[in-house]
């Protein structure tokens, strides 16, 4: 409790606790602990005390939805974002530190984020990984975490999982499916998917414009115009089971083509006759 006391009175860092010990404050507590005993309480946690604190969350949030309007509109339109993110760390006894893809020692952590048209995300699933790991390890039992969660925390529409290319495999993506949930996730940039975009008629491509400029960090530019297509494309032909995405799309920078693509999954909605959009198929002008 003095930890969250803490964090409620603006404390960022195990330093900052030390601002319970003065004033009234020890009146609400039983008692306040130093700065250093308060860190020495934290390092003493494992990974099998994360996993447990990680259960407590998975179930409040459905029940605080159902106290709560936490999620207007989400028996219409639901998002379930999915992403990680490495955290640093220091010292050298932090249970599972290391070096991972942004070359960064700490720990890497997966997100469930939720949100609707109408509501501000939250958070509906973590997961605590090591640092090394690779960011599509264990996402298929994550993503079906998630969705589950966001279906007990109300969304019983029309579902939408995203994700960028690290997440991009047919365990992911049957994961959604199994679940009655539609998916928008990039691909990655293989030969094929290549050959599928440079197919596409030059009359096939509508205009659009942004309106905010993007920035592209591949091309170290900003993009304001682009044009948008669509194409077929079946992904996953080694899995057992194929998965066919119809809409495809791709983005390039102003100074070159650099294209991207997206899979979108129209196959099931739980509101009858719904179904996801294409997503814009990017391409400067």
């Amino acid at each position: 409790m003095i930890l969250v006391g803490g964090m409620v009175a603006g404390a960022d860092s195990i330093d900052d606790m030390d601002r319970l010990r003065h004033g009234a404050m020890r009146r609400p507590f039983a008692g306040v602990r130093a700065p250093s005993t308060l860190g020495s309480f934290l390092r003493s946690f494992t990974h099998g005390h994360v996993k447990q604190l990680h259960a407590v969350a998975r179930r409040l949030l459905p029940r605080l939805a159902a106290h709560t309007p936490l999620l207007p509109g989400a028996d219409q339109v639901a998002y379930v974002d999915i992403d990680d993110t490495i955290r640093r760390t220091h010292g050298y006894a932090k249970q599972g530190a290391g070096y991972g893809y942004s070359k960064v020692k700490g720990l890497n952590a997966l997100l469930g984020i939720v949100s609707t048209p109408l509501a501000a995300p939250v958070i509906a699933a973590t997961r605590l990984r090591k640092g090394p790991s690779n960011s599509a390890r264990g996402a298929a039992a994550f993503v079906a975490e998630t969705i589950r969660t966001a279906h007990a925390a109300g969304a019983g529409g029309l579902l939408v999982v995203r994700a960028d290319s690290a997440f991009y495999g047919a365990d992911v993506v049957n994961a959604c499916r199994a679940l009655n949930a539609h998916f928008s996730i990039t691909v990655r940039m293989n030969a094929s998917i290549k050959a599928a975009i440079a197919a596409i008629d030059k009359a096939a491509w509508k205009p659009i414009k942004y309106p905010k400029a993007v920035w592209d960090e591949e091309g170290q530019c900003w993009i304001s115009d682009a044009e948008i297509a669509e194409t077929t494309y079946t992904a996953f032909t080694s899995s057992r089971r194929n998965t066919r995405s119809p809409p495809v799309s791709s983005c390039g920078a102003s100074n070159g083509w650099a294209p991207r693509a997206c899979p979108l999954d129209r196959a099931r909605s739980s509101i009858p006759g719904a179904t996801t959009q294409p997503s814009p198929t990017l391409r400067s002008r």
